[in-house]
């Protein structure tokens, strides 16, 4: 009836303490303040705002359903933000309009004050709350005594985010609230929970320890509400280009304490700003690829049973058959979830770091949980396939050929008869106990030195700075300063910075070993070939029931028992080309080669091998019965002789043929061709036999590795904890796998273990 504005104002704030209630009675303040303003529709609106009437406060947006999501959407904020430009560009502008609770107007106030941060910092990490980009986030408790002293009287606010329009002219948007005291009442429960039932109101308080009180105004109140949690959402325009943003949200929820000890009592607040852009369409990207890459990891698994099926000599689809084919799937899936995690993990890192003018905003946490979930199951399914690896390395066959033949003979008393009789001269064990020393060291050599991975990538983590790159901030240095605010983690930008550092080191590692270590200082593989040849013995291995792999060591000059002399005199005459060369083959260098042999091969080494393995080997030499023994040796010798007869093609009906592998079947790691009657020898270029040690399968491990080092950080938030226990890791693992492959050495060569150092 006369306008006084003060006077509606302090009704206005005694309506906002009551929490915007929507009652209808005359005697609640907001009643009051709803029944004045439809009474006063006639005195018009201000600012053209059909909210807010002359000389009363602006309460309400109003309540007609999607109201809430018009206000949000429907119009941009009429300026652009980027993370590298003016001022202007990069601060979010916001001011206030204070009031107290008698309805008196105070002052306009920045934020940047702090003034909405109840917890203590300094000034330079409470103005970093409104760096455009940079996710702030704050909490502490403080105790109801301060509360008390501190806010004595309540302070109400009427938020605005400043702007300069196109004429230099500056102007205020009213940024909304959402009060989640009143939408989590009985009404909007009802409702549902979504924007479309969402009723935003403007004015909010920090503490008020005003309505709480009793008639005697010199007491502490008995009941104090507190702001106890302050959110402030900026939202990017989908497909923007240009830093266009939605208009802000101010999201509170009040926290009411019953004062008893002041002292003693404490409440924990929090205030933080988010940065958020609709992330369905990414989402269905991700779902798109992951069903794409699924369906082609599926047929690779098909493929690859398909291929055991026939290496095993097997043509029935029995529970192994699914069982091998689940197995392929999990290494195949788990290199799916990889590519898509790597993917999205350094797509945000470049495009979020990188970008000036913003045109994406990272995940918030509860968005990450897809992406947490797709680094689960790309770790278990992994380890699942790393540890089928580990298992059929620790179980292949494989046998010593040693061409060695004796030199001379020597006299040998026979024992029992009394009389000497002429033998031939025993052939030396020391070359065969040599090589499988060499083969037992090569077993776990990597491609990569994992010790110096490990480190460096942790170097440049947590020495150069690149950890840096993980906060969820505009900022792409890699230094911060210790008074600066440091922003929390993102989980995406974690993941993806160390898989950019993982990957990009480990590919210098290899391009380091594989171009110049290798070829100039030593190579390792090459040299236990050549150490082979020198020794006169040759390697067979089966990896499979009829496949696997032969290095052929027999020596062009003969004999490799010789003395030094002789030894210099061989190697001389090789490089001057004095001799024949070193191939399987007539004329020919090649030396490995993978094997596919027939069924009727595989019955014969196993009617041999039986006998071989019937007994481990010895304990102890001396302690071991002679019949034991005996029987070990002559099956050794029965195998020695059996094996290097196949290759020299004395056996016709299990003989060999040798030829090119064809450029699909070496793309496709399988065999079209079935040996039936005679096994295949596949000339290899390089050492594929190293498919049976650590060497052959370095994707494998680096990428087991990595994705142990992201599980340990994603867990812990500690890059250096992460370290150490993935080289922890990585020490077990090789001694696991020395330790075992050199029992399945002894085992199936006959090889004192003993002799294995």
């Amino acid at each position: 009836l006369y306008s006084n504005l003060t006077a509606c104002q302090a009704l206005g704030n005694m309506c906002v303490m009551n929490m915007n209630s929507l009652s209808s009675s005359s005697t609640d303040a907001c009643g009051l303040f709803q029944y004045i303003y439809v009474s006063t529709a006639r005195l018009g609106t201000v600012h053209s705002i059909p909210y807010w009437r002359h000389n009363l406060p602006w309460l309400y947006y109003g309540d007609q359903p999607g109201l809430a999501s018009r206000v949000l959407e429907a119009n941009n904020f009429p300026t652009i933000f980027s993370f590298k430009g003016t001022v202007k560009d990069v601060k979010l502008e916001f001011i206030a309009a204070s009031f107290d609770a008698a309805g008196n107007f105070l002052k306009w106030q920045s934020l940047e004050g702090g003034i909405l941060q109840l917890c203590p910092d300094t000034q330079t990490k409470l103005n970093a709350a409104y760096t455009f980009g940079t996710t702030y986030q704050q909490s502490c408790k403080i105790s109801v005594s301060k509360i008390l002293l501190d806010f004595a009287n309540p302070i109400f606010y009427d938020l605005f985010l400043e702007y300069n329009g196109d004429n230099g002219q500056q102007y205020l948007w009213a940024v909304p609230v959402l009060n989640l005291n009143l939408q989590y009442s009985e009404m909007f429960v009802n409702q549902g929970n979504n924007m479309n039932n969402w009723l935003l109101t403007r004015r909010f308080f920090l503490v008020d320890a005003l309505s709480g009180k009793e008639n005697d105004l010199g007491k502490p109140p008995r009941v104090i509400r507190i702001a106890s949690k302050i959110t402030i959402s900026i939202r990017l325009v989908s497909h923007t280009q240009r830093g266009t943003i939605y208009p802000p949200l101010i999201t509170i929820a009040y926290t009411d304490v019953l004062v008893q000890n002041p002292e003693t009592q404490s409440v924990m607040v929090s205030f933080s700003v988010n940065y958020e852009m609709n992330q369905s369409e990414a989402q269905i990207q991700t779902d798109i690829t992951l069903g794409v890459l699924g369906g082609l990891a599926v047929l690779w698994s098909l493929l690859k049973t398909a291929g055991w099926k026939r290496r095993t000599g097997s043509s029935i689809i029995d529970l192994q058959t699914v069982l091998k084919f689940l197995l392929f799937y999990a290494g195949d899936l788990a290199n799916v979830f990889f590519i898509i995690t790597v993917g999205t993990g350094i797509y945000w890192l470049v495009f979020f770091k990188a970008q000036q003018f913003v045109s994406v905003l990272l995940p918030l946490p509860s968005q990450e949980e897809d992406f947490v979930t797709y680094i689960a199951c790309a770790f278990s399914l992994k380890t699942l396939h790393f540890l089928q690896l580990l298992v059929s390395q620790l179980t292949i066959d494989i046998f010593f050929i040693d061409w060695e033949r004796p030199k001379g003979k020597v006299l040998k008393a026979v024992e029992g008869e009394g009389v000497v009789k002429s033998a031939a001269a025993p052939v030396s064990i020391w070359r065969t106990y040599f090589i499988a020393n060499e083969w037992n060291e090569i077993q776990t050599v990597r491609k990569l030195n994992p010790l110096f991975q490990v480190l460096a990538v942790l170097f440049f983590l947590e020495v150069v700075g690149f950890s840096n790159l993980a906060l969820m901030d505009s900022s792409s240095s890699l230094t911060r300063s210790s008074e600066s605010y440091i922003a929390p983690w993102s989980r995406i930008l974690r993941f993806g910075v160390s898989a950019a550092l993982w990957l990009a080191i480990a590919a210098l590692q290899i391009i380091f070993f594989s171009v110049f270590y290798e070829r100039f200082v030593e190579d390792k593989l090459s040299q236990f070939v050549d150490l082979c040849c020198m020794s006169n013995i040759s390697v067979f291995l089966l990896s499979y029931n009829c496949f696997g792999y032969y290095i052929h060591g027999r020596s062009v000059h003969g004999h490799a028992d010789t003395n030094m002399e002789e030894m210099n005199m061989n190697l001389k005459r090789e490089a001057e080309n004095l001799c024949s060369q070193r191939g399987l083959l007539p004329n020919t260098d090649g030396q490995t080669f993978q094997i596919s042999i027939s069924r009727r091969m595989r019955l014969h080494y196993d009617r041999i091998h039986e006998t071989l393995t019937r007994k481990r080997g010895p304990a102890r030499l001396l302690d071991s019965s002679a019949n034991t023994f005996e029987q070990s040796t002559r099956a050794y010798n029965t195998m020695n002789k059996f094996l290097s007869s196949f290759i020299d093609h004395v056996h016709k009906e299990i003989d060999y043929i040798v030829k090119d592998k064809l450029l699909l079947e070496r793309i496709l790691g399988m065999e079209f061709m079935e040996p039936i009657d005679k096994s295949i020898f596949y000339n290899d270029e390089g050492h594929s036999f190293s498919d049976v040690l650590y060497y052959g399968n370095e994707t494998t491990l680096l990428i087991f590795d990595f994705l142990f080092f992201s599980v340990v950080d994603l867990a812990s938030q500690s890059f250096v904890l992460a370290a150490i226990l993935t080289y922890l890791q990585q020490e077990i693992f090789r001694f696991i796998r020395n330790t075992l492959g050199q029992k399945n050495l002894a085992s199936k060569t006959l090889v004192d273990e003993r002799f294995l150092i």
